[in-house]
């Protein structure tokens, strides 16, 4: 059977055809790239959005331990070991901080100079460890705090 140059001409454009070329490969690449860069950094805010939630969570549940402890005791625990929570840490693996101003500790302030909490703080140092008594320095605005004696929770750049 003979072939007519057409389908010679078929024959051939499919056989050098049978793959991708270098620039469709390269295409491919860099859009896959671009897309796991962008999955990567939502799922970090993600999961620094949940370990934020989990301090807010914690930090609930020692103000209720901490009122707890006042309500029977008449007097607030000197230390976290005093309401059974000696050694918790945040989401970030450091201890919270708890500080009782009746006992000598100073308060942390706002912007303005004016005292988160009058009767206690407790916190966390957040993401990066590092912390303020003022909340206008840096340093304090990524720390997961309470404020305004239990009605406020959350990141210190939200205060």
């Amino acid at each position: 059977m003979r072939h007519t140059t057409a389908a010679r001409m078929t024959d051939r454009s499919r056989l050098g055809r049978a793959g991708f070329t270098l620039i469709e490969l390269l295409a491919v690449l860099v859009v896959s790239g671009v897309l796991a860069s962008v999955a990567i950094s939502r799922v970090r805010y993600t999961i620094e959005q949940a370990r934020t939630a989990r301090a807010i969570g914690d930090l609930r549940a020692l103000s209720a331990d901490i009122q707890g402890y006042l309500a029977a005791a008449q007097t607030l625990p000197p230390s976290l070991a005093d309401v059974d929570r000696a050694g918790m840490l945040d989401p970030w693996g450091r201890p919270y901080v708890y500080v009782v101003f009746a006992f000598g500790g100073t308060p942390r302030t706002d912007a303005f100079g004016v005292d988160l909490n009058t009767d206690f703080d407790i916190y966390s140092n957040g993401p990066d460890g590092n912390s303020s008594l003022a909340l206008s320095s840096a340093a304090a605005l990524d720390d997961v705090l309470r404020g305004n004696d239990g009605g406020f929770l959350g990141r210190g750049s939200r205060y």
